[in-house]
Order: structure tokens, then sequence, then C-alpha cells
């Protein structure tokens, strides 16, 4: 369910509500598409860290002999960690902001140190501790991004009209790629193969044959309820993801001053009330506290497993707090930032995914698991969609398209 928690960021909120805003139901496809490929891939990576034992950056860091190979490839999946915990900050500031006042500095502040305190249950209690936590802050996203629509549902006729893929301009592919990578985030692939690698026995050789662990659970039993648990997680992601984008079109197309989440929250209130307004504010504070103890979970674990090096968790939220207390300080519009934050990420999925896909369909890596002709052609199809898009998004950013 932690799959789930890092599908469901600030940057969601923000990729979501503006798309819903700018361009109504247009872009309901690409939501519906982003889910469906992060099934998939979310799956592959608990897959890989089960039979393994190992996590995703662990694995490609024994593979990588070259040291200048591994450091270029630690830089990349650094710098997309950093994006982010950057968008996870702004957004728990933004909603503190705009529940109770707080300074964006100091809500910034505030998320990091919540953060902080989450990785301590993790370091502390363990995995399972540190999941049951995000599970309750799962719920508490859900209910208060999917309460507006109870008072404003969406017309059914333009939801169906969305699934049509198209465009309309190059704003709509940035958005689309924003959304893409916020919904498929490179540092959730990393992180979910080492989540499954920490909750469940080392891989062996028996395992990788299809034998029992040594706890005595099967392998296959492990993968078959992974499916089941990761079917869930992105269930209640995507449903999310979706209402936010439906709230936006069916009640914020064109009204001025809906292209922030301040603005958003402030025509919410006017138009649906201060209570579904408060919801919406409410599930983007807990999206911003989970997520960034994810985020600060990934980035620990990118570093350790391409350099080798352990840098505490905490030390390492600190760290990472800097930039986006920087970015709040000098009065760079929250919601912008954190929509190019999306992009950032949308830009390093396919140094995550293209690895993901290749090992996991290899027989000397999973063994008997290894991945099905069908669910490895379904994973080369997404990756040369995703790396299409940013081609096509570059290309119109350059020429003015």
């Amino acid at each position: 369910m932690v799959a789930g928690v890092a599908y469901l960021d600030p940057g969601n909120v923000a990729s979501n509500m503006t798309a819903g805003a700018s361009f109504g139901y247009l872009l309901v496809w690409v939501v519906v598409l982003g889910n469906g490929m992060a099934w998939l891939i979310q799956y592959l990576s608990a897959k890989l860290g089960i039979v393994t034992g190992e996590s995703l950056p662990q694995i490609l860091g024994r593979r990588l002999h070259r040291p200048w190979a591994r450091r270029a490839y630690w830089l990349q999946a650094e710098l997309v960690a950093m994006a982010t915990d950057i968008a996870e900050v702004i957004g728990g500031a933004v909603a503190l902001n705009l529940l109770f006042g707080i300074p964006l500095v100091w809500g910034g502040a505030i998320t990091g140190v919540v953060s902080m305190l989450l990785l301590v249950v993790q370091s502390r209690r363990g995995a399972r501790a540190f999941e049951t936590v995000l599970i309750g802050l799962l719920m508490i996203i859900a209910v208060g991004f999917t309460f507006g629509l109870f008072f404003a549902p969406p017309a059914p006729g333009g939801v169906i009209g969305g699934l049509v893929p198209r465009f309309e301009g190059a704003n709509s592919v940035l958005l689309a790629a924003s959304i893409l990578g916020a919904t498929i985030m490179p540092h959730a692939i990393y992180a979910h193969s080492a989540l499954t690698r920490d909750r469940f026995a080392p891989g062996t050789p028996t395992a990788a044959a299809g034998l029992e662990d040594a706890r005595g659970i099967s392998t296959p039993r492990l993968l078959r309820a992974t499916r089941w648990d990761v079917t869930i997680a992105l269930t209640v992601a995507g449903t999310v993801n979706l209402a936010i984008l439906l709230l936006a079109a069916a009640n914020l197309e064109g009204v001025d001053g809906t292209d922030s989440l301040e603005g958003a929250y402030a025509a919410l209130r006017d138009g649906l009330g201060p209570v579904v307004a408060t919801m919406f504010a409410v599930g983007l504070l807990a999206s911003g506290l989970a997520s960034t103890s994810v985020g600060a979970y990934a980035g620990a674990e990118i570093m350790h497993g391409l350099l080798r090096v352990r840098v505490p968790l905490l030390a390492r939220r600190l760290v990472t707090l800097i930039p986006a207390l920087v970015i709040l300080s000098v009065g760079i519009d929250p919601t912008l930032a954190l929509v190019l934050s999306q992009v950032v990420l949308s830009f390093g999925i396919p140094f995550a995914l293209v690895p993901l896909v290749a090992l996991t369909a290899r027989r000397e890596v999973l063994g008997v698991h290894r991945n099905r002709v069908l669910t490895t052609m379904a994973g080369i199809a997404a990756a040369i969609f995703l790396i299409a898009l940013n081609a096509v998004l570059l290309w119109l950013v350059f020429t003015g398209g």
C-alpha cells in the first residue's frame, strides 16, 4: 500500500488540479493510462525485491562495473529523488498555509520535521509499522480529495469524451508529462523493490526456483499476495487522482486564479463551501506528510545501492529539505514549482523503467519468475510511450510549438 502513497503526493494534486482547471476533461485519458502503466511497473518492482532479496539500485550497483557509470546513474536518480522531496515539502507547506495561515517557509519546516518522525518509525519499528502509518494517511488523502465530488459530480459525457487520447497545444503536452511524472514516479520504482526486500525474507536460490523461503512461505504465494496489494493500492490512488482532475474540470474550468493550489482552494471554498475546501486542504496536507517520508527512504536506498554509501535517513532528510525551503523563501510560485518538479520526474522514468523491465525479463535474475513475453512487451511499450512523450515535450519547448 506504500506504493499508493507515492502516487498521491502534492505533485499529483498540482498536476491533476491544473489539468482539470485548464483543459477540463481533456486529459482524463492520461490519468487512466498512467495508472494502468503504474500497476505493471510497481508489480515488477515488488517482484524484483521479493525474488532477489535486493532493490533495483543494489542490482544496478553490482552490474554497473565502471565507477563513472554508477556515479552518473546515481546523479540522475538523486536529482529525481530531490525533485520528489521538493514537491512533497512544498505541498505540505501550502496545505498548512491554507488551513492555519502558517507562513510557507515555516510550513515547509514543519512538514520536514513530521517526515523525520515518520522515518524514525520506519527505522525503529520496521517496514510493517511504517506501512501502517502510511495506510492511515492514505485513507485521509482519499477522503479529502474525493469529498467534493459528492457535492459537485462531473458530467458523464465529459468524462467519456476525456478518454479519447488527444492534446490541445504545448501546454496540454506539458501537463500530460507532468501527470505521468507524478503517476509513474521513478523514486517509487526504486523504493518499492527495497520495501518488499525489507518486508519479506531475502531471496535465495530456492526462492528463485519457486520453493519456500526461510519463513516457509513460497515465492509464488508472496507474488500473488503482492499482485493483490498493488491492485488495491493503485485502484485507490488512481481513483483519487482521477477525482482530483474531475473535481477541477467540473468546478474550476475557466475560473480565474485556479492555476494555483491557493486559487483552487479559494474557488472551491467560494463555489462549494468551506467544508469541501477544508477537506481538500486536509488531503493535501496528508499527501505531503506521507509522501515526503517515502521520498527520503527512496533517496537513501538509491545512494546505498549505487554508491555503497549508507547515509542516515534523518541526515538525508535534513539535507534535501534545504532546496524546498529555499524555493519557498524566494517567492517562487509553489504550484509552478510542483508542476515542474513532476516534469523532472517524467524525464527520470526511462532510467528506472528500462532497467526494471530488462532485469525482470532475465532468467538469471528472477529464475522461473521472470516476465512472460506479453508482460515484457507491455513494459517496453510503456517505456517507448513515455520516452516519445518527453521527446515531443522537448521539441515543443525549444521550437515554441
